[in-house]
């Protein structure tokens, strides 16, 4: 038996506070924005989410993170990171892309959601002015990544979609100087940009937060149907694709809805997608809600298990079976997790050690 302890840990890296509260903000000129028209009396239309903001000269679109100057679209986040961390790649979450390695993660301020369950609420849903953030061109941050020695840059926390420009320049970037990147999305992206940013993306987790147009609606201001289409496309530009539904209890829980989202995802992207139902916490705007029962994340789960997806996750629950990877044939666990933590790994040359069975990923 093949065991192997992996000691990852979170840690703030690059900046000290004080070096943060002491940057030149303005060393980072403002970067032009890709996918817009220019439209009469100065007006631009932004063309990156399916949002579609026509913006006036001197005001934002939704987002709160690209303006209109004299007719022209800014991003107002290229080179401003707001968070830099180094993070397990377990926590992005995705569980069959390079298992125990770190991912240097980065995030800007602002959103193109509203979601009122939103766990990174502090540097979503927040202007680009209201927090602090430090200049770092596309150049210096693949620099930093490869002295970390971090095989993986990953764009997450907030939206990486409203800061498609940086995140697209440090992909390409980074893939030139072979380090993988990765996205945590909520997939609320346009079609021509996302094509576009799947020729640098290696791996992907998408946040199919429901199963209805109606919860979208209500909790996110979003659309499910463009979200649908996102994952969708991931899938055919051939990027690895894993997918996690936070579970919101006695909103998004119904079993119709969720066997309705399983038999979705497995007839549109295959069986063998890995998917995570992660607990919810209170949080921003709903905590006068309760934590999900880990019972209703069980039932999704096998749910799921019933409708033939291979791969079914619980997150959020530190210890729980379902943290492991199992194999769909001889059903013995491939690899163990205790939280972000590899405790044995039986995947060799991407099959099972024990029968030799196929397991989807990518593991080197």
């Amino acid at each position: 038996m093949k065991k192997r302890a992996v000691g990852i840990f979170f840690l703030i890296i690059i900046f000290s506070l004080a070096a943060i509260l002491s940057a030149d903000l303005t060393l980072q000129p403002l970067k032009e924005a890709l996918y817009y028209q220019k439209l009469d009396n100065k007006d631009v239309q932004c063309l990156l989410c399916p949002r579609r903001c026509v913006i006036k000269n001197g005001q934002r679109g939704f987002c709160q993170v690209r303006e209109n100057q004299e007719g022209v679209l800014f991003s107002l986040v290229y080179g401003r990171p707001c968070s830099l961390h180094i993070d397990p790649i377990e926590k992005k979450p995705l569980f069959h892309f390079l298992p125990g390695s770190r991912a240097f993660s980065i995030a800007t301020a602002g959103c193109n959601l509203r979601c009122k369950f939103c766990q990174n609420w502090q540097i979503s849903q927040v202007r680009p002015e209201d927090i602090e953030y430090v200049s770092l061109s596309p150049e210096d941050l693949v620099n930093e990544v490869q002295k970390s020695n971090c095989p993986v840059i990953a764009y997450t926390y907030s939206e990486p979609t409203i800061f498609y420009e940086y995140m697209l320049e440090t992909a390409r970037l980074a893939r030139q100087r072979g380090i993988k990147n990765v996205m945590h999305s909520s997939g609320f992206i346009n079609e021509e940009p996302l094509r576009q940013l799947c020729k640098y993306l290696d791996a992907a987790n998408i946040d199919l937060k429901g199963f209805s147009e109606d919860f979208y609606s209500e909790y996110t201001l979003g659309k499910l149907e463009d979200v649908l289409r996102s994952l969708k496309i991931i899938h055919q530009e051939g990027v690895h694709l894993e997918i996690t539904n936070l579970i919101l209890p006695g909103i998004n829980d119904s079993p119709e809805l969720i066997r309705k989202m399983c038999i979705w995802i497995k007839d549109n992207l295959g069986k063998d997608i890995p998917l995570h139902f992660s607990r919810f916490f209170p949080m921003h705007k709903m905590k006068y809600l309760s934590p999900t029962p880990v019972t209703t994340l069980e039932k999704a789960r096998q749910i799921a298990l019933s409708v033939g997806l291979e791969y079914v996750y619980i997150g959020n629950v530190p210890g729980n079976p379902a943290e492991n990877t199992y194999c769909p044939f001889c059903k013995k666990a491939v690899i163990k997790r205790q939280g972000y933590f590899i405790l044995e790994n039986h995947i060799k040359d991407g099959k099972c050690e024990f029968c030799g069975n196929e397991i989807k990923g990518v593991w080197q």
